[in-house]
């Protein structure tokens, strides 16, 4: 899938914007605030109908508008819109037809970005990395997504039942308890089969990447690996009576991340951090590309590739390594955004594909004639 020309309105600290892009390599330069990284997620919202950074949309409106418009003008022949007035629903539209349900759009614009908030995969809590499992997944197959969301209703209900005073209705609680099961088997089963593709990935891009001075593991926990999950379940209702939440689920599921057998949260320096989520996200893509969901043709299963200010903190011998990943030919269309013009003109110097050079300067964009 290749973005061609993307038109921003009133978005986050944009004003208006129009670029027309390259199909493969397109970076962005600039001073840190100045809208670099809302470009991007300019795009990232046309894939994924929400923000990567604020998951409540009246506030990417930009301060003193009223509404904000984005327009993506894909090839082959494909238009994605999406407005949002203020105390209104957000209206998105593919080829000027708006989607019932903005599921549907999920999946059609497959893309990865790696930005600096991604050491929270790390440091964060399990919910994070939770949710780097369900990007994948939900990218290539709607069964899951439906799953999640039943999963999600039933969890809710559930919790309603157990935080209410009197003794909740047991036939109630039952049926909640079997749509949790059933929903989250399916989730269960789609997050194993992920972790054991991915990890082998990952691996080698973090091998490739440091140069094998470390050795790296990812291994996925979850409550279901103890029996059937309506087991238990039901099991410990009273615990979860007592407390008045669910306690186990595959909403308590979790990746263990390691570096030479020890917590990378713990252990991992910044630079080591940086490398692994990296690494992850190189994984993502390559998963996401060899496994396009079947509405797509193969020519347009290439993930689009955003990479934001992801050269801090790394040495320059990583630092080379990801730009020849980057730059070869398995990738397709990329953006770049950094505040320093060695590093992009280090990757522009490696590939010999077609690229553009933008300058972000005062909260305006501006097309650099090369």
């Amino acid at each position: 899938m290749i973005l061609e020309k993307l038109s921003i309105l009133n978005y986050k600290n944009i004003a208006e914007a129009t670029l027309e892009l390259s199909p493969k390599i397109n970076c962005l330069i600039g001073q840190n605030g100045v809208g670099k990284t809302n470009v991007l997620d300019a795009v990232y919202f046309l894939s994924f109908c929400r923000s990567a950074s604020n998951p409540i949309d009246s506030q990417l409106i930009r301060h003193g508008q009223e509404f904000f418009m984005l327009e993506g003008q894909y090839s082959p022949q494909l238009l994605i819109s999406c407005g949002l007035k203020r105390g209104q629903k957000k209206h998105f539209k593919r080829n000027k037809k708006e989607y019932r349900r903005l599921s549907e759009h999920i999946g059609l614009i497959p893309l990865v970005m790696v930005s600096p908030a991604d050491t929270q995969l790390i440091e964060g809590g399990s919910e994070e990395r939770r949710k780097l499992m369900d990007v994948v997944i939900m990218q290539k197959d709607r069964e899951y997504l439906e799953a999640l969301n039943r999963y999600n209703k039933a969890l809710q209900q559930r919790n309603t039942l157990l935080k209410q005073e009197e003794e909740p209705d047991p036939e109630l609680m039952e049926v909640w308890e079997e749509q949790m099961a059933g929903a989250g088997e399916i989730i269960f089963a789609r997050r194993q089969q992920l972790v054991e593709a991915m990890k082998p990935l990952f691996q080698q891009f973090y091998e490739r990447i440091s140069g094998g001075r470390e050795q790296v593991s990812l291994n996925y926990v979850s409550h279901c690996q103890r029996g059937p999950l309506l087991d238990i379940i039901r099991n410990d209702r009273w615990k979860d009576r007592a407390v008045g939440y669910s306690l186990h689920g595959i909403h308590r599921d979790d990746l263990e991340m390691l570096i030479d057998s020890h917590p990378m949260r713990r252990e991992g320096s910044q630079g080591q951090l940086k490398t692994f989520v990296i690494a992850l996200k190189l994984a993502q893509f390559h998963l996401l590309k060899s496994l396009s969901p079947g509405e797509q043709q193969p020519s347009a299963a290439v993930p689009i590739l955003l990479l934001d200010d992801i050269f801090d903190k790394l040495d320059s011998s990583r630092v080379e390594q990801i730009v020849e990943l980057v730059t070869a030919d398995d990738f397709g269309q990329i953006f770049i955004t950094d505040t320093n013009r060695d590093h992009l003109d280090q990757i522009l110097s490696a590939s010999s594909h077609d690229y553009k050079i933008f300058h972000v300067e005062d909260r305006d964009i501006f097309t650099i004639k090369e």
